[in-house]
C-alpha cells in the first residue's frame, strides 16, 4: 500500500493524499491532532467521512482493492457543524455520495479529487462549513498570545478535542517517528526532541505511533503506517 501526498499552500489544509489498498488488509493508524475528509471507492461503491483527531495509535481495517483520497486539515481547522467531541477517535459519515456528487450541509457538491482539493475547501470556507482558530497553531509554533492559559486550553479543546499537552505529545512523537525512519539514532532523537531518556521515547512511540524504534527502522509491509511526513 503506497500513499502519495503533497503539501498545500491553503492555510486550512495540512496535506492532500491518495492511496490504493492492493496488498494489505489492515494498517496502523497513527495518532493525529487534526481532522480529515476522506473519500474511498470499494467494489463500485463510493463513501466519504470526516475523520476526527486520534489520541493514540490503533489498528484500522483496510478494504481490499479500495481507492482512497483524503484532505488532512491543518491544526486548528474544524467543521463547526460537527461537534469535535463526537469525532475524537471516531468519524462522521457523509450521506448520499456518488462518484460525481455528495450532499454536504444541505447542498449538492461535486466530489473533489487530488488536484482540486483546494477549490473544494475554499468553497467550504466561504459557506461556513470550515473554520480555523489561528491561535492554536501559533501556540504550537512557540507564540505567546495575550490570553489566559484557561482560554488557550478551551480553544484547543474546541478545535481539536484534545488538550494542548496531548497535541504537543502527538506532534513530537510523529516527528520522532520520521527521524527514526530517516536513520537518526534513538539517542539522537531523545536529544533533538527533548525526551527524558530512551525509555520515554519508546513509550511515546508505542502509544502514538504504534511502533518501537526498531520496528520503524524495518517497516512491516503487511501492516503499513498511516500518513507520516516531515513538516
Amino acid at each position: 500500500m503506497l500513499i502519495e501526498s503533497r503539501p498545500s499552500e491553503l492555510p486550512y489544509i495540512e496535506r492532500v493524499w491518495r492511496s490504493r489498498s492492493d496488498d494489505v488488509s489492515r494498517m496502523m493508524s497513527v495518532a493525529t491532532s487534526h481532522g480529515e475528509l476522506v473519500f474511498w471507492e470499494h467494489r463500485g461503491e463510493v463513501r466519504a467521512a470526516v475523520l476526527g483527531p486520534a489520541a493514540k495509535a490503533s489498528i484500522a481495517p483496510v478494504p481490499e482493492d479500495a481507492v482512497f483520497f483524503g484532505i488532512s486539515f491543518a491544526l486548528g481547522t474544524s467543521m463547526p457543524h460537527i461537534p469535535v467531541s463526537r469525532l475524537v477517535g471516531g468519524n462522521a459519515a457523509i450521506p448520499d455520495v456518488t462518484r460525481r456528487s455528495l450532499w454536504l450541509k444541505g447542498s449538492v457538491w461535486h466530489v473533489p479529487d487530488y488536484d482540486n482539493a483546494e477549490a473544494f475547501v475554499r468553497r467550504m470556507v466561504r459557506e461556513g462549513i470550515v473554520d480555523a482558530d489561528p491561535v492554536v497553531p501559533a501556540v504550537l509554533g512557540g507564540a505567546c498570545p495575550d490570553v489566559s492559559d484557561r482560554t488557550l486550553q478551551r480553544r484547543f479543546l474546541a478545535t481539536t478535542g484534545l488538550t494542548r499537552g496531548a497535541v504537543r505529545q502527538i506532534h513530537r512523537a510523529r516527528q520522532a517517528a520520521v527521524l527514526v525512519q530517516e536513520g537518526v539514532s534513538a539517542q539522537e532523537v531523545v536529544h533533538l526532541l527533548g525526551y527524558f531518556d530512551q525509555p520515554h521515547l519508546a513509550r511515546s512511540l508505542k502509544r502514538y505511533v504504534g511502533r518501537t524504534a526498531t520496528q520503524l527502522s524495518a517497516p512491516d509491509a503487511a501492516e503499513p503506517l498511516s500518513l507520516l511526513y516531515k513538516t
